[in-house]
């Protein structure tokens, strides 16, 4: 006869306590980029559209990520806020689902992340127009190496459309792998008091 698996269930307390269990424990196994997110955007015609991003904040004002808002997601989250996150860490074979809306991050938050990125990463953020067409390779390189040649220590000052985004979610979903595909799930859901109540759901 099967028996249960011995390992811990998914608790129904806080859920971003248990994000922050789990995360930390997907820093210390996943090979790379434990932080890598999909983020999903839809427009205002309804056509939805993902693509990764990487979490740079995380706690219970939400989850930050940075972007070029003259991007193709940029556009799409002027239009429509409402968002869907998710986290696939296979090492760990969890995954966590995050709904929510977006708020603008503070122009303090934003300098001091942008200030934190390699010289490099700031230069090449600067010099794209991300998701506009590009000519060849060579454009963009060339506007870097004159980027370069302005601020040869990477000091280029943040685009003022270089900036962040607060997811503040409304729902968190957690989902741990069980063997013969007897998935765990619990989703929380946050009341209007700004409390959180959680319950299984079928795999």
């Amino acid at each position: 006869m099967h028996t249960e698996t011995s390992e811990a269930a998914i608790p129904g307390s806080d859920p971003f306590a248990i994000f922050e269990v789990w995360f930390a424990e997907a820093q210390a196994s996943e090979p790379n980029d434990p932080n890598a997110m999909a983020l999903a955007t839809a427009t205002t015609g309804a056509a939805p559209s993902v693509r990764m991003v990487l979490l740079k904040g995380h706690g219970p004002d939400g989850f930050v990520f940075y972007t070029n808002f003259e991007s193709r997601k940029g556009a799409e989250l002027a239009a429509n806020p409402q968002v869907a996150l998710l986290f696939h860490w296979k090492s760990l074979r969890r995954q966590v689902r995050i709904e929510g809306t977006i708020t603008e991050v503070t122009a303090a938050e934003a300098d001091a992340y942008f200030a934190s990125r390699h010289p490099e990463s700031r230069l090449g953020s600067a010099a794209s127009d991300q998701s506009r067409p590009l000519p060849s390779r060579e454009h963009y390189m060339e506007r870097l190496e004159a980027l370069r040649a302005r601020f040869p220590d990477g000091a280029v000052p943040r685009p003022a459309h270089w900036s962040g985004y607060r997811v503040s979610p409304h729902a968190i979903e957690f989902w741990q792998d069980r063997e013969f595909r007897l998935h765990e799930r619990r989703r929380f859901t946050r009341s209007e008091s700004g409390g959180w109540t959680s319950s299984l759901l079928f795999p």
